[in-house]
This record gives C-alpha cells, structure tokens and sequence, in this order.
C-alpha cells in the first residue's frame, strides 16, 4: 500500500476551489489519464482512466462530503484506492487544497513507477493544473453543496 500527500494554495475563495472540485465531471480537464467521469448519483461515480496505455474503470464512492471542508472516497472493486481532500482558507482569496491517497500499485510496471515517484509527481502537476484551472476561470463551473456523513 503507498500513501501519496500533496497541497497547493489557490488563489481564490474556499468555497469556490471547493465548489469546483465537487464537478467531478471536468476532473479529466486537469487530471492527466482521466479520460471521463461519470457521476452515477450522490454518492458513486464511474472513472475511465488510461495511465501509460493502460485502460481502467471503476466506481468510486463518495464516503465524506461537508461543503468547503472535505471529500472523502474509496474505490469499491478492482482497484483500491481510497483518500481525502480537505480545504483549508487562508485568506478570503486563498485556500489551501491538501489531498492525501492511499492506493495499491498492481504490475510491474506500476510498481516501479511507484517506486521510482511517477504517481506522486503526476498527483502533484494534477493539483498545479487544477490551480491554473479554477484561477483562470475565477469561478466555478457548479457545485454540488450536498453532504454525505461519515458511515458510522
């Protein structure tokens, strides 16, 4: 099991990087290998990925979701992969987004790249394209306000 943690600071309101992190659907505008996100309902959504010439899908669900604070999430079959990103403000034009993952490399040459720190880096240019994203654009592109408790 590898553990990544990453944060960039955004320039602009909380509840607007919050805002748009929750528009899960524009996710492959930033996220290198993200081919398509399909949102299923509140809770679960559908990845299409191809990382290296490597095709995968999966259903991820939403296990945490307080507005302007955190989302939660864990893969459920196949993969595993589960994390949290959390947004702290700094400023009324500056959030932190901090993002920690835990995943389980599979093949060789996954776990060569997670050795060698392929993913890290590539969750670190992903969360740069989403500052570049959400700061030239200045505001969302949606929200989704809902919350999802913690299951108990």
């Amino acid at each position: 099991m590898s553990l990544i943690e990453k944060s960039i600071t955004v320039n602009v309101p909380v509840k607007t990087a919050y805002n748009q992190w929750t528009q899960f659907e524009d996710f492959p505008k930033f996220m290198e290998g993200v081919v398509s996100i399909h949102q299923m309902d509140d809770k679960r959504l559908r990845w299409s990925t191809n990382i290296a010439g490597v095709q995968k899908e999966f259903v991820a669900e939403i296990t945490e979701q307080i507005p302007d604070t955190r989302i939660a999430w864990r893969t459920q079959g196949g993969e595993h992969h589960a994390g949290v990103v959390t947004f702290h403000r700094l400023s009324d034009q500056e959030t932190r987004v901090m993002l920690q993952m835990e995943y389980e490399p599979h093949g060789a040459m996954e776990k060569v790249g997670d050795m060698i720190g392929v993913t890290s880096r590539r969750i670190e240019k992903d969360l740069e394209r989403f500052k570049e994203f959400v700061e030239r654009r200045g505001v969302e592109t949606g929200a989704w306000r809902g919350e999802i408790n913690r299951p108990a």
